[in-house]
């Protein structure tokens, strides 16, 4: 029998299709968690243990394994909750007649700030004008504006329709993780770079807002890259990611006096712990800033 048939147990799609139906967990998130837990059934199979007969020190010893293979932190951790939900709806399901992952210490969350731009990098990004001008980069230069304006995520953001932007008032309608809908308002920059965009190539309600010629949807992918580029033509000379945009909104929010409350709602967060870590980002730049200028160090 190959391996990965004799790793992979029937209640796998069940599993997973429960995680999409009844906890509405996002496709990525999904394909994440078949995958590590492919991994998983592969080492038992490799040593010849069953999945019955799996116990915390089981899980720790491939936790260990998967560590000294060099899976990084938060991958690590992803892994652990997954195990921990997969062997939770076992016991539920009466797949299983105990949880093994009750008794398991798992791996703690890595303490890791969000890499943020200064508001002056953020400038150079929103100011910068290739030349000669096209329209590719006048509609990316209005995603970065819509991005920094509104929080949104780029899957967020590569997938709105033209009917959930609202111009005249000004608001992007998001349906974010779980398929919550939020609704988030839009400053008067990114809406005037959405209408010269829209004067120039009209799109229907239905369409997507930002399409390729053939009328599908940008990727995430082609979006970071071009981020990448734009960047290095700007001067910002760090390392980007797309959720860097997000990361530096919600900073320099707070930073200017928005409430945690209004900034939660706005990045669509469903436990306000999750915002909290940009006021750790404020922190730290309090504290560079009181070394670098207090007269007594």
């Amino acid at each position: 029998m190959p391996e990965e048939a004799a790793a992979t147990p029937p209640f796998l799609q069940e599993f997973l299709d429960h995680l999409r139906v009844e906890r509405k967990l996002a496709a990525n998130t999904l394909a994440a968690y078949g995958t590590d837990l492919k991994s998983y059934f592969r080492y038992l199979a490799r040593a010849g243990r069953a999945l019955e007969a799996v116990t915390a020190e089981t899980l720790a010893e491939f936790l260990w394994a998967r560590r000294t293979e060099g899976l990084k932190p938060a991958s690590l951790l992803r892994l652990a909750g997954a195990l921990k939900q997969f062997h939770r709806y076992l016991k539920r399901e009466g797949h299983a007649a105990q949880d093994p992952t009750a008794t398991l210490t798992g791996p703690k969350k890595p303490e890791r700030l969000p890499n943020v731009l200064t508001e002056e990098e953020v400038r150079r990004l929103l100011t910068h004008a290739p030349s000669p001008p096209r329209f590719a980069d006048r509609r990316f230069r209005a995603m970065i504006e819509l991005l920094y304006a509104t929080g949104l995520r780029v899957s967020e953001m590569v997938s709105l329709k033209r009917d959930q932007v609202d111009l005249e008032v000004g608001f992007v309608r998001a349906w974010g993780k779980g398929g919550k809908e939020r609704v988030v308002p839009m400053n008067r920059r990114a809406i005037a770079a959405l209408e010269g965009l829209l004067a120039e190539r009209p799109v229907g309600p239905g369409a997507f807002l930002f399409a390729h010629p053939s009328g599908r949807p940008l990727t995430r992918v082609s979006f970071w890259q071009h981020l990448r580029r734009w960047a290095r033509d700007a001067g910002v000379h760090r390392p980007l990611s797309p959720h860097v945009l997000r990361h530096s909104f919600a900073t320099h929010l707070l930073a200017n006096g928005a409430d945690l409350r209004s900034v939660q709602e706005m990045l669509g967060h469903a436990d306000i712990s999750t915002t909290q870590i940009y006021t750790h980002v404020d922190r730290e730049a309090l504290k560079r800033a009181h070394r670098q200028f207090h007269p007594r160090p």
